[in-house]
């Protein structure tokens, strides 16, 4: 069984970015990590899906599911939530243009999610991923938007997770330059981008190094040398992240230093890079180490960092994030225009918010 502590700590992120406004009250009603007994993890979310998907639901209830299989599928319970939580964002997506997509890749099946893809009007294409605890139905709702945006977009799994059936260890980045081999005839993949979120923010980087058809990396949290390489480190990581990261790997817990130690990224390797790397870190981040950034400062030539004062994913910026996500794509692509405008003018406003309300906190009596 997983700790409930940290699945409710580490859930409040991807709740949020799924603007599941229920989460708050169905974590109180759960009491354990045990099969799909009534107030366990899985069988809170469940119902609460299973409602969401007899109301019509379907996007809603797919985040539902989706929660109730995180962090990874463990057991038959778990892999009922997945399937349904795939189900019905299959249903949602087949009424917004979003397709699905199988391919075989490296001797493993990789699902994705597409939009925009044509034989005869190839646009460049931006590839979404997430990390290790996020399947490609939470980050492929934004793939319409993408259209808006000129590009036609791919969301995709890391190694190991969701429905990927790769393996996770230090050669998975090239799972990215053979997904753009498998798509050449469907975008543009000479100009292609990586908008891949912590863990998968790693192996874009490393991909970028040896594939020149990825044009620019926008991240958030990513692992880049000090994680993979510092046994000490590792050893102070939450038990889900050791656990996830075990299970992707195919490793025992006590082997897993020895398995990640491969995927450092050099100082060479980066200094390499001569795209755009867009960084998002959070200041008290409990995985990623706060030397990541400063490794990225002193070695990435063209790199933009943004930081907020929060933990790991930054559950508390999720809306700037967003927007700071988009503005990085269309940055990279060296894209302006009214969307451009439109959305910096939007970011500006919510970071004066935020100001605002920390100083109306900060000002009002104890």
């Amino acid at each position: 069984m997983n700790d409930l502590g940290e699945l409710k700590q580490f859930a409040v992120a991807h709740a949020r970015a799924q603007r599941l406004g229920d989460h708050a009250r169905l974590l109180s009603r759960m009491h354990t990590d045990d099969g799909d007994a009534a107030g366990s993890w899985v069988a809170e979310w469940s119902r609460a899906g299973a409602e969401l998907e007899k109301a019509g639901r379907l996007l809603d209830a797919a985040g539902h599911y989706n929660m109730a299989r995180f962090p990874f599928v463990d057991g038959p319970a778990r892999q009922a939530a997945l399937e349904r939580c795939v189900s019905c964002f299959g249903r949602w997506a087949g009424e917004h243009g979003i397709e699905q997509l199988e391919l075989e890749l490296g001797g493993g099946r990789v699902r994705c999610w597409t939009s925009g893809l044509s034989p005869t009007a190839r646009q460049p294409l931006l590839l979404v991923c997430g990390g290790i605890v996020s399947i490609k139905e939470q980050w492929a709702p934004a793939l319409p938007m993408l259209r808006r945006l000129g590009v036609a977009g791919v969301a995709v799994e890391m190694p190991g997770v969701g429905e990927n059936t790769l393996g996770y260890h230090e050669d998975s980045w090239r799972m990215l330059p053979d997904l753009l081999d498998a798509l050449a005839g469907q975008a543009d993949v000479e100009q292609a981008y990586a908008l891949a979120l912590s863990f998968s923010g790693h192996l874009a980087l490393r991909a970028a190094v040896s594939d020149r058809r990825i044009r620019g990396v926008v991240t958030v949290g990513a692992p880049v040398a000090e994680f993979f390489s510092d046994s000490s480190w590792q050893a102070r990581l939450p038990r889900l992240t050791v656990d996830t990261l075990a299970h992707l790997a195919g490793a025992k817990t006590a082997e897993l230093s020895r398995v990640l130690a491969p995927m450092a990224l050099t100082r060479a390797q980066l200094a390499s890079l001569d795209i755009p790397v867009a960084y998002t870190a959070s200041e008290r981040d409990e995985i990623i180490p706060a030397g990541e950034v400063r490794l990225l400062r002193e070695t990435v030539r063209n790199l933009d960092v943004v930081t907020h004062d929060d933990v790991h994913g930054s559950p508390r910026h999720v809306a700037e994030t967003r927007l700071w996500g988009a503005l990085s794509v269309l940055r990279t692509r060296g894209s302006g225009g009214p969307r451009y405008l439109l959305l910096a003018a939007a970011l500006r406003l919510l970071r004066a918010r935020a100001r605002f309300a920390s100083s109306t906190r900060r000002g009002s009596p104890s």
